[in-house]
């Protein structure tokens, strides 16, 4: 473990284990919490572009957007503090919250965290459906936002913990699919509820009470995870509901495994200083970097804002909402050909192929808005449908790389004794990019106009060097065996020595042709993880 006091030989052990309905299952209720936060990133988009919200609550925006139409200036209509701060509210608060989940998640387990954040979801529904004011709308995003910090704490979390190891990359990927069900359904509501003469923005709001809902059902009937069950004292039942989840009977050698990392847990009195440490130093800057990198992509820029961008680009106020159909709908299969292929493919693979694709879309895309789009003038038809085009080529390359792994990766890096309060530096750099993007979006449009699509490019190829460079592969590893990604990484095992190799007696030996011994190449499960588990060394707490 990377948390200390386990010896381990650097070999990666290989557990039984079945991906039973019962784990199916509860994996997808859980995932429900996807569904409130894909939700809440979709609707603001198209709410904010409904005339009718933007008279009562942002009046000077609709001026300036009928002024826009009449002038060439189609870049900046949007462009307003208040309105990003209504979209990035949710986010900050989020960001917030993250600080308060994580002891939450640690000393009472993931299932509460979830019902706290359905209940957060709820209320934040209620005060937005019926907002009568500035004020009122915000304090219901604030809520929103809380409900956000607690389900992406626990979530990602309870879908790895949950998932036997063959399986963890696809069950945990629900998390992101449900994220882009949640954006596609709001895109379907806002298409809808925009035809409504009157208050089709509270109809858009209000149901979110629908995803809001199954989460907080989730919170009350799902299991407790193994992990945390034994983490917190409760052997038999964390060793009763890993049976039930595994499919089988003979759960020992995982059970060992959990018991030997929630004893090095226990031994942690301040997760959040031991993340410092030095050994957990590879885990931490990865799941800083990654949430960075997942919103430079720009993809939320586009899924906020999506009717507001095709307005922008000349669409008409259907033809943009329907435009935001397309995506979101692009966005949903193309997280299913994540679940398909990341267990069999790699983490890795995924990331630097979609890299390609999206700074491919992202240059052409800039260069169709600087030609189609000069002197005001908006795009022809066809170009706009060959833009459509480039954006869903650009979303789907998201969908199945930096969108789930965005989570999944951080989620099953971590030792147990850092995992919570890891978790709480994941979902909280994450948030605070994402509030960054949503604030200063519409104004960095504004500015750089076509140019911010060959901004979020430039990203796109840093993304590429530092994968290539810095992220090991995942693949196949057990969650509690993952040291070894570091101490076989070229980089990162400078930060985390390899610890000693424990003979037959239990004695501790410095003999390279023991350890040598004790490692053999892996050649039958295809997994990128460079060795397998020599039972015949024992490891020991």
């Amino acid at each position: 473990m990377a948390g200390g006091g386990m010896v381990t030989t650097g070999e990666v052990k290989h557990f039984e284990g079945k991906a039973t309905v019962y784990v199916v299952l509860t994996c997808i209720l859980a995932a429900c919490g996807g569904l409130m936060f894909g939700y809440d990133v979709g609707i603001s988009g198209g709410v904010t572009s409904m005339n009718d919200f933007l008279a009562k609550f942002f009046p000077n925006v609709l001026a300036n957007k009928l002024r826009s139409a009449q002038t060439s200036n189609t870049y900046c209509q949007y462009n307003d503090q208040k309105l990003q701060a209504f979209t990035s509210s949710l986010y900050l608060a989020g960001l917030v919250s993250t600080f308060f989940a994580s002891p939450v998640t640690r000393r009472y387990g993931r299932k509460p965290t979830m019902l706290i954040a359905g209940l957060c979801f709820c209320v934040g529904v209620i005060f937005n459906a019926a907002a009568q004011d500035l004020a009122m709308l915000i304090i219901g995003r604030v809520l929103l936002g809380w409900g956000v910090g607690f389900a992406n704490q626990a979530v990602p979390l309870y879908l790895s913990e949950m998932a036997p190891t063959r399986w963890r990359g696809g069950l945990n990927i629900l998390f992101q699919l449900a994220v882009t069900i949640g954006i596609l359904f709001a895109n379907l509501v806002n298409y809808g509820t925009g035809k409504m003469k009157h208050d089709g923005w509270r109809v858009s709001l209000g149901l979110a009470g629908i995803p809001a809902g199954l989460l907080t059902l989730g919170g009350i009937l799902l299991p407790e995870t193994p992990n945390s069950l034994v983490q917190r004292g409760k052997l038999e039942d964390g060793r009763k509901v890993l049976r039930k989840i595994r499919g089988i009977e003979n759960v020992d050698a995982e059970f060992e495994d959990l018991i030997l990392a929630a004893e090095e847990s226990k031994r942690i009195t301040s997760p959040f200083r031991n993340l410092l440490l030095r050994r957990n130093r590879p885990q931490l800057v990865i799941a800083f970097i990654m949430q960075f990198f997942q919103q430079f992509t720009g993809i939320n820029a586009i899924m906020f804002y999506a009717p507001v961008l095709f307005q922008t680009l000349g669409f008409k106020s259907d033809a943009s909402l329907y435009s935001a159909v397309i995506t979101g709908a692009v966005n949903v299969v193309s997280t299913v050909v994540a679940i398909v292929v990341v267990d069999r493919a790699g983490r890795r693979i995924l990331l630097l192929e979609a890299g390609v694709q999206m700074f491919i879309s992202q240059t052409a895309i800039a260069i169709i808005l600087a030609v189609g789009m000069k002197n005001g003038v908006s795009l022809s038809h066809s170009l706009g449908i060959v833009v459509v085009v480039l954006i869903c080529v650009y979303v789907s390359s998201f969908a199945w790389s930096w969108g789930p792994l965005g989570w999944l990766i951080p989620s099953e890096i971590f030792p147990l004794e850092a995992r919570s309060a890891g978790q709480s530096v994941t979902v909280s750099s994450n948030l605070f990019f994402t509030f960054v993007i949503a604030q200063a979006f519409l104004s960095m449009l504004c500015a750089f106009k076509w140019g911010i699509f060959l901004f979020f490019a430039g990203w796109v190829v840093i993304m590429q060097i530092f994968v290539i460079l810095f992220l090991p592969e995942t693949k196949g590893i057990p969650i509690e065996e993952m040291e070894v990604v570091w101490t076989r990484h070229w980089f990162w095992k400078r930060f985390v020595p390899d610890a000693p190799i424990v003979d037959h007696a239990g004695i501790p030996t410095t003999d390279d042709t023991k350890k040598s011994n004790n490692l053999k190449p892996a050649t039958t499960n295809g997994a990128d993880n460079g060795y397998h588990k020599n039972h015949d060394a024992p490891q020991q707490a």
